[in-house]
């Protein structure tokens, strides 16, 4: 077995990678840029080599750099991880001519799977189904009929050259075809100067699942079950479990054994995922084949009790597969939420920052049998920098099926706090509980058909809201109760605490009564309704731990003004606790409005200004870009609401902005 292996990456995949090497006796190298200097994966490694400035293209995946740091220390083998060199075909033949082991497939099998078309070509001589389609010239219009009735409708007619919409058209029938040829073609014609269409089977309802496959170099090559990646946003996966709700142990196994004789067909050792297509009749279709580990192998680790790293490493040292086809069985259910560092309420832009407050929910068993895990690559007071990917943790969950499955993460994400920077606990929780999700009825529309405005927030059901009602009457009495018992205080002025409270949230208000005992409270609703409150919970506590009628609540505290600032299944809310006098009174008080910024064009996300687009004095219309602002390395141009004129330009380019901040005003 190896001595010494190098990870050539960094955050949570390479602190994974650093993991199951130290459980191997394996020693480890990590490699670090400026920026990372003080990272997890650093702290966690062996050794640590400095390879450059921030920028990955001056560091990370620079292979000079990389082979230079095998020099230095002698590693006898490169793990890649994810994304950076993970993909590259001449990084691994770098490898392999410096005689050093590449944990991951053979450079060719790289190349082979990197290209599209040469990957399509091989997995149709695989045997592997593909989308339909027509790739040649097609003459005229009636040759487009005559192709889409062979290939089945619906079809989707391309311009070859195409791109942003341009030259694309769905027929349902010949007519649509016959129509459709012609626009597309037109279209192509004036946008791209290429007249030149394809023709490919349209798939509808279409859910994006994939198989994890393993090979040694042996002959020997199985598939691990199936993984259901269909909650993606902006085709970036955000929810990911395994197995899916949606295949019969039939179509997995047919499409468990096509990905496998797409592996052996390219000579693939190692772990890989080949990504299907997939309607809403089961047939499936080939996407690509990934010649890596995946992000989200944690769910297939969790149903399989498998350790994929493990088995790369072993493999690589030339090692068989321990087990074979028939041996591997799906137990349970696993779930994996992606926990970025962008701001939902802000149409998911980058967030960046310190993380002022980070604890993630406690991995290992649960009190209701299940599994939570947190594989990260960040620590309380560390920074989310820009220069890297947004993912600050992948939060897994298992039980024995899917709904307890879903449960257990509900209740890891309201566990979970982050604090400093934006970041989408607050989406993911509320797809949670979602019933398009919940039901198993999704498909890769599912967010953007959902929700088409963006994420607003969630309003929870009244159920919930009661539940929440009844534990923050709870906690008030506990706040009330230590208040009454400051000492020094005057005689005749100590502090009495009722009985009878109004709880108002999320325009709901409930009249209650608590009852308090040595083990609890019991809130009594006007209705008659009754709900035992149990809690250690005490006041300045930012995580509050309760049962509620027998069954967990977790909400994350904060202290306003008579109440609690409460965020608890996606929802972030004011819940307010006055005596019945104080609520009377609240009612005859005014609604405070929010400030109008319609004036005014404000920085949406802390970034750098990079161009300003228009003049003062000058009169926009909707939709014009007025600047763009770059962050994560990403550029995103700010645009005009509605029609206006420019009164003055606050920032220049190359200006640092914060969130809020003014770039421009209007008259």
């Amino acid at each position: 077995m190896f001595k010494k292996i190098l990870i050539a990456n960094r955050g949570e995949i390479a602190c994974r990678v650093i993991k199951t090497a130290r459980k191997m006796g394996i020693q480890t190298v990590a490699v670090y840029s400026d920026a990372d200097a003080n990272a997890l994966h650093v702290k966690m490694a062996d050794e640590a080599v400095h390879i450059g400035p921030p920028p990955a293209n001056q560091s990370y995946i620079v292979i000079d750099k990389i082979m230079d740091a095998i020099r230095q220390t002698g590693a006898e083998a490169v793990h890649p991880g994810y994304g950076f060199l993970s993909e590259r075909m001449d990084f691994a033949a770098a490898l392999e001519e410096a005689g050093v082991v590449f944990v991951g497939p053979p450079s060719p099998a790289i190349e082979s799977m990197g290209d599209k078309i040469t990957s399509k070509k091989i997995a149709q001589d695989a045997g592997v189904s593909t989308v339909p389609g027509y790739m040649g010239l097609i003459a005229d219009a009636e040759e487009a009929v005559k192709i889409s009735d062979q290939i089945g409708y619906p079809v989707m007619i391309k311009a070859s050259a195409g791109g942003g919409g341009k030259g694309m058209r769905i027929a349902w029938n010949a007519q649509e075809a016959r129509e459709g040829f012609e626009m597309s073609q037109n279209e192509a014609r004036s946008s791209f100067g290429d007249d030149r269409i394809f023709i490919e089977k349209f798939v509808t309802q279409p859910r994006h699942i994939e198989i994890q496959v393993l090979a040694d170099k042996h002959g020997n090559c199985v598939y691990l079950h199936e993984r259901e990646c269909s909650i993606q946003r902006r085709n970036q996966k955000v929810i990911e479990e395994a197995p899916s709700p949606f295949l019969d142990e039939k179509t997995r196994k047919a499409m468990g054994e096509q990905a496998c004789a797409l592996a052996k067909a390219v000579g693939y050792t190692s772990a890989g995922t080949v990504e299907f297509i997939v309607d809403g009749n089961r047939n499936f279709y080939f996407l690509e084949m990934n010649t890596r580990l995946q992000v989200e192998h944690p769910v297939t680790e969790l149903i399989t009790g498998l350790d994929l790293v493990e088995l790369m490493i072993r493999i690589a040292n030339g090692e068989p597969l321990p087990f074979k086809q028939e041996d591997l069985k799906i137990n349970g259910w696993a779930m994996e939420s992606r926990l970025y560092a962008e701001d939902p309420y802000r149409n998911f832009l980058p967030s960046i920052g310190r993380l002022t407050r980070y604890r993630p929910p406690v991995e290992g068993k649960t009190a209701r049998g299940g599994i939570v895990r947190n594989d990260t690559g960040v620590f309380e007071g560390g920074e989310i920098s820009m220069y890297y990917d947004p993912m600050i943790a992948k939060l897994c969950t298992w039980a024995p099926t899917r709904s307890e499955a879903i449960e257990e993460m509900r209740l890891a994400l309201d566990t979970f706090e982050v604090e400093g920077i934006g970041h989408n606990l607050p989406f993911v929780a509320a797809v949670m509980d979602h019933p398009r999700f919940t039901s198993g009825n999704m498909t890769t529309a599912f967010i953007a058909e959902e929700y088409p405005e963006g994420f607003q927030g969630v309003t929870l059901d009244e159920p919930v809201l009661r539940r929440v009602a009844a534990a923050t009457a709870a906690m008030n009495r506990v706040s009330e109760i230590r208040l009454s018992r400051i000492s020094g205080t005057l005689g005749n002025h100590e502090r009495k605490v009722g009985d009878d409270w109004v709880i108002s949230l999320q325009d709901h208000e409930y009249k209650v009564s608590v009852a308090a005992d040595h083990d609890g409270a019991t809130v009594i609703f006007v209705d008659g309704q009754k709900m035992r409150v149990v809690s250690d919970w005490q006041p300045g506590q930012s995580l509050a731990k309760l049962t509620v009628d027998g069954e967990p609540l977790v909400l994350k505290v904060g202290l306003i003004p008579m109440g609690f600032r409460i965020r608890v299944r996606g929802a972030d809310m004011k819940v307010h606790v006055r005596t019945p006098r104080a609520a009377e009174l609240a009612r005859l008080m005014p609604e405070k409005m929010p400030p109008d910024t319609s004036k005014f064009l404000l920085c949406p996300m802390p970034g750098l200004i990079v161009k300003i687009s228009v003049e003062e004095g000058q009169e926009v219309q909707e939709g014009q870009a007025l600047a763009t602002v770059e962050a994560m390395k990403m550029e995103n141009i700010l645009r005009a609401e509605r029609k206006g004129i420019v009164k003055k330009i606050n920032a220049a380019p190359g200006a640092s902005l914060k969130v809020d901040e003014i770039i421009m005003e209007f008259e």
